[in-house]
């Protein structure tokens, strides 16, 4: 390996620098080398459409993909939940770092938590996941809320409970305390309330599969239980046929038997937009040992949940 510096390949937003800054270091500690950032605008950061509409899946990827094939960036990263579940034929997959929390947050006005919001609180997320089972808790619990379609970065999102526009919104804890914001969160959601996406808190760093000392290089920060873990609920998301903009929410987490965790529990949900109905189920097994176990898990219960109706909730797919 020489000594001239790493591209990484980032967007450019506050998020997205805050977390490639973040590996760029730990790559600059395990290889000795010095990391420089390359900031890249995506399809995604310059449309003003709301995500379902333009496709969800690889809207942020795709012009990061292509500076990696085109050898402009040495390695990038993503959000993992934003990476299209089929593999890139040409990319590798080098590294899945330790997960954030993975859960969903509220940051609502006054400091309100979601059991506190007032009736018919407005509440904004650009997630179909989120509102579909936003609405499904609130109807559940006796409480009337209004999901508002929103898009934009942390701050702008944030901005409409400020400015008074919207009650609350629904963000990431992890994007909020990538970029040092926990502290204005109001309530943490609950994973029994609201599943998050899947993959969400993790982040893909990703390399041209030619290369294999920098794919072996990067592979030093891959969590491998935060692996295991995404690749099941990315396998559930893939076997559903959904894309990122589909309501399908996923987790998949550890069962310890006092200190030792021995199994591996995956729950997934789905809902229509409105969330008058849910198909929401869950299975246990051995922590997976190889990829092969985890996206196996993951398809069992993805043809559960189609077996229940799943399929019906997700609206027309885009063929």
């Amino acid at each position: 390996m020489t000594d001239r510096a790493l591209r990484l390949g980032t967007r450019r937003s506050k998020l997205a620098m805050a977390q490639s800054g973040q590996v760029a270091e730990a790559v600059r500690q395990v290889t000795g080398r010095p990391v420089e950032l390359v900031e890249i605008t995506t399809y995604g950061d310059t449309s003003r459409e709301q995500l379902a509409q333009i496709g969800g899946t690889g809207v942020f990827v795709v012009a990061l993909r292509e500076a990696l094939l085109r050898g402009d960036v040495d390695f990038a990263v993503h959000s993992l939940k934003d990476l299209p579940t089929t593999p890139h034929p040409g990319l590798t997959l080098a590294a899945v770092p330790l997960r954030e929390d993975p859960r969903d947050v509220l940051v609502a006005r006054d400091g309100l938590t979601f059991a506190e919001l007032p009736d018919g609180a407005r509440v904004g997320t650009g997630s179909p996941r989120r509102m579909s089972q936003l609405n499904a808790y609130a109807r559940s619990h006796g409480m009337r809320i209004q999901t508002v379609p929103i898009r934009g970065n942390i701050d702008t999102r944030v901005g409409y409970v400020h400015n008074g526009e919207l009650d609350a919104v629904v963000l990431a804890a992890a994007g909020l305390n990538r970029i040092g914001r926990a502290s204005e969160v109001t309530d943490f959601l609950a994973v029994d309330m609201v599943l998050p996406a899947p993959g969400q808190g993790a982040l893909a760093v990703e390399c041209a599969a030619s290369d294999a000392d920098l794919a072996a290089a990067l592979a030093e920060l891959d969590d491998s239980f935060t692996r295991v873990a995404v690749t099941a609920e990315r396998s559930l998301l893939a076997a559903l046929e959904a894309g990122c903009s589909a309501p399908v929410g996923a987790l998949a987490d550890l069962l310890a038997d006092g200190q030792i965790a021995n199994e591996m529990r995956l729950r997934g949900v789905v809902g229509n937009p409105d969330g008058s109905a849910l198909v929401q189920l869950s299975t246990t097994g051995p922590v997976p040992e190889t990829e092969d176990q985890a996206l196996a898990l993951g398809r069992e219960l993805a043809a559960e949940m189609l077996a229940k109706g799943a399929a019906g909730l997700m609206g027309e797919r885009a063929l």
